[in-house]
Protein backbone atom coordinates (compact mmCIF):
# COMPACT_ATOMS: atom_id res chain seq x y z
CA UNK A 1 0.00 0.00 0.00
CA UNK A 2 2.96 2.63 0.80
CA UNK A 3 4.78 2.52 -2.78
CA UNK A 4 0.56 2.21 -3.96
CA UNK A 5 0.74 6.34 -2.48
CA UNK A 6 4.30 6.75 -3.92
CA UNK A 7 2.81 6.41 -7.14
CA UNK A 8 -0.05 8.07 -6.49
CA UNK A 9 1.46 11.23 -5.46
CA UNK A 10 4.40 11.05 -8.30
CA UNK A 11 2.13 11.37 -10.99
CA UNK A 12 0.15 13.78 -9.18
CA UNK A 13 2.61 16.17 -8.11
CA UNK A 14 4.71 15.92 -12.00
CA UNK A 15 6.12 19.23 -12.45
CA UNK A 16 8.83 19.00 -14.79
CA UNK A 17 11.74 20.71 -14.53
CA UNK A 18 15.36 20.28 -16.18
CA UNK A 19 17.27 20.77 -12.91
CA UNK A 20 15.66 17.81 -11.17
CA UNK A 21 18.44 14.94 -12.16
CA UNK A 22 16.21 12.26 -10.92
CA UNK A 23 13.15 12.50 -8.53
CA UNK A 24 11.47 10.46 -7.01
CA UNK A 25 11.80 6.56 -6.89
CA UNK A 26 15.71 6.06 -6.00
CA UNK A 27 16.97 6.44 -2.30
CA UNK A 28 17.73 10.43 -3.04
CA UNK A 29 16.88 12.76 -5.33
CA UNK A 30 19.58 14.15 -8.02
CA UNK A 31 19.21 18.12 -8.22
CA UNK A 32 21.37 20.45 -10.30
CA UNK A 33 21.21 24.10 -8.10
CA UNK A 34 21.95 26.79 -11.15
CA UNK A 35 25.42 28.55 -11.28
CA UNK A 36 25.94 31.39 -9.55
CA UNK A 37 23.37 30.86 -7.05
CA UNK A 38 22.87 30.27 -3.44
CA UNK A 39 20.29 27.75 -2.32
CA UNK A 40 17.78 28.87 0.42
CA UNK A 41 16.19 25.79 2.39
CA UNK A 42 13.38 25.81 4.86
CA UNK A 43 11.20 23.12 6.88
CA UNK A 44 7.89 23.08 8.67
CA UNK A 45 5.85 20.58 10.26
CA UNK A 46 2.10 20.43 10.45
CA UNK A 47 0.85 18.34 13.51
CA UNK A 48 -2.74 17.65 13.47
CA UNK A 49 -4.72 19.32 16.18
CA UNK A 50 -2.34 21.59 16.82
CA UNK A 51 -1.48 23.52 13.20
CA UNK A 52 -4.71 22.62 11.72
CA UNK A 53 -8.41 21.09 13.04
CA UNK A 54 -8.88 17.63 12.28
CA UNK A 55 -11.74 19.09 10.13
CA UNK A 56 -9.89 20.58 7.68
CA UNK A 57 -10.29 19.12 4.51
CA UNK A 58 -7.48 16.93 2.87
CA UNK A 59 -7.27 19.31 -0.18
CA UNK A 60 -6.77 22.32 2.09
CA UNK A 61 -3.84 20.27 4.10
CA UNK A 62 -2.11 20.29 0.68
CA UNK A 63 -2.35 23.76 -0.37
CA UNK A 64 -1.36 25.03 3.32
CA UNK A 65 1.72 22.68 3.57
CA UNK A 66 3.35 23.67 0.77
CA UNK A 67 2.36 27.47 1.20
CA UNK A 68 3.65 27.66 4.69
CA UNK A 69 6.99 26.60 4.04
CA UNK A 70 7.11 28.81 -0.10
CA UNK A 71 6.45 31.96 2.73
CA UNK A 72 9.67 31.45 4.17
CA UNK A 73 10.95 31.57 0.76
CA UNK A 74 9.40 34.53 -0.24
CA UNK A 75 10.59 36.30 2.95
CA UNK A 76 13.97 35.51 1.41
CA UNK A 77 13.73 36.79 -1.77
CA UNK A 78 14.00 33.42 -3.03
CA UNK A 79 12.51 31.15 -6.25
CA UNK A 80 10.81 28.03 -4.94
CA UNK A 81 12.80 24.89 -7.04
CA UNK A 82 12.25 21.73 -5.14
CA UNK A 83 10.22 20.59 -2.19
CA UNK A 84 10.25 17.55 -0.25
CA UNK A 85 6.83 15.98 1.56
CA UNK A 86 6.79 13.54 4.66
CA UNK A 87 3.29 12.13 5.15
CA UNK A 88 2.72 10.60 8.46
CA UNK A 89 -0.70 9.06 8.20
CA UNK A 90 -2.96 7.12 10.87
CA UNK A 91 -3.97 5.05 8.30
CA UNK A 92 -2.72 4.41 4.34
CA UNK A 93 -6.21 6.19 3.30
CA UNK A 94 -5.85 6.66 -0.56
CA UNK A 95 -8.93 9.29 -1.16
CA UNK A 96 -7.08 11.40 1.86
CA UNK A 97 -3.48 11.50 0.22
CA UNK A 98 -5.23 11.81 -3.17
CA UNK A 99 -6.84 15.18 -1.95
CA UNK A 100 -4.26 15.97 -0.29
CA UNK A 101 -1.75 15.86 -3.08
CA UNK A 102 -4.16 17.74 -5.29
CA UNK A 103 -4.10 20.25 -2.92
CA UNK A 104 -0.18 20.34 -2.90
CA UNK A 105 -0.35 20.25 -6.75
CA UNK A 106 -2.40 23.12 -7.67
CA UNK A 107 0.15 25.45 -5.19
CA UNK A 108 3.31 23.78 -6.88
CA UNK A 109 2.04 24.30 -10.21
CA UNK A 110 1.96 27.81 -9.71
CA UNK A 111 5.11 28.62 -8.53
CA UNK A 112 7.08 25.69 -10.51
CA UNK A 113 7.76 23.86 -7.82
CA UNK A 114 8.67 19.93 -8.43
CA UNK A 115 8.50 17.33 -5.38
CA UNK A 116 11.47 15.74 -5.94
CA UNK A 117 10.76 12.72 -2.86
CA UNK A 118 10.01 12.68 0.87
CA UNK A 119 8.73 9.91 3.18
CA UNK A 120 5.31 8.09 3.82
CA UNK A 121 5.01 6.22 7.43
CA UNK A 122 2.06 5.32 9.71
CA UNK A 123 1.39 7.98 13.28
CA UNK A 124 -0.70 10.52 14.40
CA UNK A 125 -1.34 12.81 11.34
CA UNK A 126 1.79 15.07 10.68
CA UNK A 127 2.76 16.83 7.43
CA UNK A 128 6.48 17.58 7.50
CA UNK A 129 7.58 19.94 3.88
CA UNK A 130 11.12 20.91 3.03
CA UNK A 131 11.90 23.37 0.14
CA UNK A 132 14.71 24.50 -1.73
CA UNK A 133 14.77 27.95 -3.58
CA UNK A 134 17.65 30.05 -5.33
CA UNK A 135 18.97 33.48 -5.08
CA UNK A 136 21.69 35.55 -6.13
CA UNK A 137 25.01 35.68 -3.94
CA UNK A 138 24.49 38.70 -1.48
CA UNK A 139 21.37 39.35 -2.40
CA UNK A 140 18.66 37.13 0.07
CA UNK A 141 16.46 39.68 2.33
CA UNK A 142 17.43 38.45 5.92
CA UNK A 143 16.19 39.34 9.55
CA UNK A 144 19.53 41.45 10.71
CA UNK A 145 19.79 44.63 8.57
CA UNK A 146 17.27 46.76 9.82
CA UNK A 147 18.41 50.64 10.66
CA UNK A 148 16.84 53.06 12.78
CA UNK A 149 15.03 55.63 10.51
CA UNK A 150 13.54 52.44 8.46
CA UNK A 151 9.68 52.17 8.07
CA UNK A 152 8.12 49.09 8.75
CA UNK A 153 5.25 47.58 6.21
CA UNK A 154 3.38 44.50 6.17
CA UNK A 155 1.67 43.09 3.06
CA UNK A 156 -1.76 42.45 2.57
CA UNK A 157 -3.93 42.75 5.34
CA UNK A 158 -3.69 40.80 9.12
CA UNK A 159 -5.45 38.99 11.25
CA UNK A 160 -7.85 37.11 9.12
CA UNK A 161 -6.51 33.65 9.79
CA UNK A 162 -6.72 33.91 13.05
CA UNK A 163 -10.05 35.21 13.13
CA UNK A 164 -11.37 31.77 10.66
CA UNK A 165 -9.73 29.91 13.79
CA UNK A 166 -12.08 31.97 15.66
CA UNK A 167 -15.09 31.17 13.78
CA UNK A 168 -14.09 27.32 13.71
CA UNK A 169 -14.00 26.85 17.72
CA UNK A 170 -17.71 25.93 18.61
CA UNK A 171 -15.96 25.56 21.87
CA UNK A 172 -15.07 29.17 22.19
CA UNK A 173 -18.35 30.64 23.89
CA UNK A 174 -17.22 34.17 22.74
CA UNK A 175 -16.96 32.93 19.54
CA UNK A 176 -20.77 31.50 19.30
CA UNK A 177 -22.12 35.05 17.80
CA UNK A 178 -19.63 33.91 14.62
CA UNK A 179 -21.36 30.80 13.79
CA UNK A 180 -24.93 33.01 12.80
CA UNK A 181 -22.60 35.61 10.65
CA UNK A 182 -23.08 35.67 6.83
CA UNK A 183 -21.69 32.66 5.48
CA UNK A 184 -19.56 34.85 2.70
CA UNK A 185 -17.75 36.61 5.54
CA UNK A 186 -16.69 33.72 7.82
CA UNK A 187 -15.64 31.68 4.49
CA UNK A 188 -13.53 34.15 3.54
CA UNK A 189 -12.09 34.25 7.32
CA UNK A 190 -11.37 30.72 7.10
CA UNK A 191 -10.40 30.53 3.62
CA UNK A 192 -7.46 33.16 4.40
CA UNK A 193 -6.35 30.46 7.83
CA UNK A 194 -6.51 27.33 5.68
CA UNK A 195 -5.24 28.69 1.67
CA UNK A 196 -2.86 31.29 2.61
CA UNK A 197 -0.94 33.17 -0.59
CA UNK A 198 2.76 32.92 0.30
CA UNK A 199 3.97 36.45 -0.85
CA UNK A 200 6.60 35.15 -3.36
CA UNK A 201 6.60 37.64 -5.90
CA UNK A 202 6.72 40.53 -3.24
CA UNK A 203 9.86 39.07 -1.93
CA UNK A 204 11.16 39.09 -5.31
CA UNK A 205 10.68 42.63 -5.74
CA UNK A 206 12.08 43.42 -2.05
CA UNK A 207 15.49 42.21 -3.02
CA UNK A 208 17.82 45.01 -3.25
CA UNK A 209 15.40 47.36 -1.17
CA UNK A 210 13.93 46.19 2.14
CA UNK A 211 16.66 45.94 5.19
CA UNK A 212 15.24 43.33 6.49
CA UNK A 213 12.48 41.14 6.08
CA UNK A 214 10.10 37.78 7.78
CA UNK A 215 6.61 36.16 7.23
CA UNK A 216 3.97 36.71 9.74
CA UNK A 217 3.68 33.32 11.05
CA UNK A 218 3.46 33.32 14.50
CA UNK A 219 2.28 36.86 14.99
CA UNK A 220 3.32 39.83 14.36
CA UNK A 221 4.97 41.63 17.08
CA UNK A 222 6.42 38.18 17.97
CA UNK A 223 7.94 38.20 14.46
CA UNK A 224 8.68 41.72 14.33
CA UNK A 225 10.35 40.84 17.42
CA UNK A 226 13.13 38.73 15.15
CA UNK A 227 13.76 41.55 13.68
CA UNK A 228 14.15 43.62 16.27
CA UNK A 229 16.35 41.31 18.18
CA UNK A 230 18.71 40.40 15.37
CA UNK A 231 19.22 43.91 14.74
CA UNK A 232 19.65 45.19 17.29
CA UNK A 233 17.17 48.31 17.05
CA UNK A 234 13.41 49.11 18.56
CA UNK A 235 10.86 48.74 16.68
CA UNK A 236 7.31 50.90 17.08
CA UNK A 237 4.15 50.10 15.33
CA UNK A 238 0.95 52.20 15.00
CA UNK A 239 -1.78 49.91 16.18
CA UNK A 240 -4.63 52.12 14.34
CA UNK A 241 -2.22 51.91 11.18
CA UNK A 242 -2.83 47.51 11.04
CA UNK A 243 -4.47 46.74 7.52
CA UNK A 244 -7.64 44.69 8.04
CA UNK A 245 -9.76 43.04 5.42
CA UNK A 246 -13.52 44.22 5.30
CA UNK A 247 -14.84 40.81 6.66
CA UNK A 248 -12.77 41.22 9.85
CA UNK A 249 -13.96 44.71 10.27
CA UNK A 250 -17.78 43.52 10.04
CA UNK A 251 -17.17 40.63 12.38
CA UNK A 252 -15.02 41.99 15.33
CA UNK A 253 -14.80 45.39 17.17
CA UNK A 254 -11.45 47.22 17.59
CA UNK A 255 -9.98 45.54 20.54
CA UNK A 256 -10.89 42.28 20.04
CA UNK A 257 -9.49 43.11 16.29
CA UNK A 258 -6.52 44.55 17.23
CA UNK A 259 -5.57 41.23 19.11
CA UNK A 260 -6.29 39.13 16.25
CA UNK A 261 -4.15 41.05 13.73
CA UNK A 262 -1.18 42.04 16.28
CA UNK A 263 -0.44 38.47 17.82
CA UNK A 264 -2.81 36.26 15.44
CA UNK A 265 -0.43 35.00 13.31
CA UNK A 266 -1.18 32.54 10.29
CA UNK A 267 -1.73 34.95 8.03
CA UNK A 268 1.77 34.37 5.62
CA UNK A 269 1.88 38.07 5.10
CA UNK A 270 5.86 39.92 4.83
CA UNK A 271 6.53 42.32 7.19
CA UNK A 272 9.68 44.44 6.23
CA UNK A 273 11.48 47.90 6.74
CA UNK A 274 12.78 49.19 4.03
CA UNK A 275 14.69 53.12 4.33
CA UNK A 276 12.37 56.06 4.32
CA UNK A 277 13.80 57.21 0.75
CA UNK A 278 12.68 53.79 -1.00
CA UNK A 279 9.53 53.50 0.59
CA UNK A 280 7.22 55.15 -2.27
CA UNK A 281 8.92 52.65 -5.06
CA UNK A 282 8.31 49.57 -2.47
CA UNK A 283 4.48 50.65 -2.03
CA UNK A 284 4.06 51.45 -6.33
CA UNK A 285 6.26 48.38 -6.95
CA UNK A 286 4.28 46.16 -4.99
CA UNK A 287 0.85 47.50 -6.09
CA UNK A 288 1.78 46.73 -9.30
CA UNK A 289 2.26 43.03 -9.21
CA UNK A 290 -1.19 43.14 -7.09
CA UNK A 291 -0.07 43.01 -3.22
CA UNK A 292 -0.51 46.03 -1.46
CA UNK A 293 1.80 47.02 1.31
CA UNK A 294 0.70 49.54 4.13
CA UNK A 295 2.99 51.43 6.54
CA UNK A 296 2.61 50.14 9.92
CA UNK A 297 5.83 51.63 11.93
CA UNK A 298 9.32 53.07 12.20
CA UNK A 299 12.61 51.41 13.50
CA UNK A 300 13.85 52.74 16.26
CA UNK A 301 17.40 53.19 18.48
CA UNK A 302 16.51 50.87 21.24
CA UNK A 303 14.95 47.40 21.36
CA UNK A 304 12.20 44.88 21.43
CA UNK A 305 8.82 45.87 19.43
CA UNK A 306 6.12 48.04 21.09
CA UNK A 307 2.63 48.80 20.06
CA UNK A 308 0.91 52.41 20.48
CA UNK A 309 -2.52 53.70 20.22
CA UNK A 310 -3.52 56.76 18.27
CA UNK A 311 -3.05 58.91 21.81
CA UNK A 312 0.27 57.66 22.23
CA UNK A 313 -0.30 55.40 24.90
CA UNK A 314 1.19 51.92 24.67
CA UNK A 315 -0.84 48.91 24.04
CA UNK A 316 0.76 45.33 25.80
CA UNK A 317 -1.72 42.29 24.79
CA UNK A 318 -0.92 39.28 27.24
CA UNK A 319 1.37 37.34 24.45
CA UNK A 320 3.06 38.88 21.38
CA UNK A 321 1.94 35.33 19.12
CA UNK A 322 2.64 31.55 19.27
CA UNK A 323 4.97 29.76 21.06
CA UNK A 324 4.83 25.91 20.64
CA UNK A 325 6.28 25.39 24.19
CA UNK A 326 4.34 28.10 26.01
Amino acid sequence: MEFDLIELIRTRCAVQRADVRLGIGDDAALLAPPAGHELAVSTDTLVGGVHFPFATSAHDLGWKALAVNLSDLAAMGATPAWSLLALTLPEATREFVAEFIDGYAELAAQHGVALVGGDTTRGPLAIGVTVHGFVAPGRALRRDGAQAGDLVFVTGTLGDAAAGLRCLDRRDTRAQALFNAPPDTRETLVARLNRPTPRVAAGAALRDVASACIDVSDGLLADLGHIAERSGVGIEIDAGALPASSALLTLFEREERLVLQATGGDDYELAFCVPAARAGDVQRDLARIGCGATRIGRVVAGERVRLFDGDGSELVPERSGWDHFA
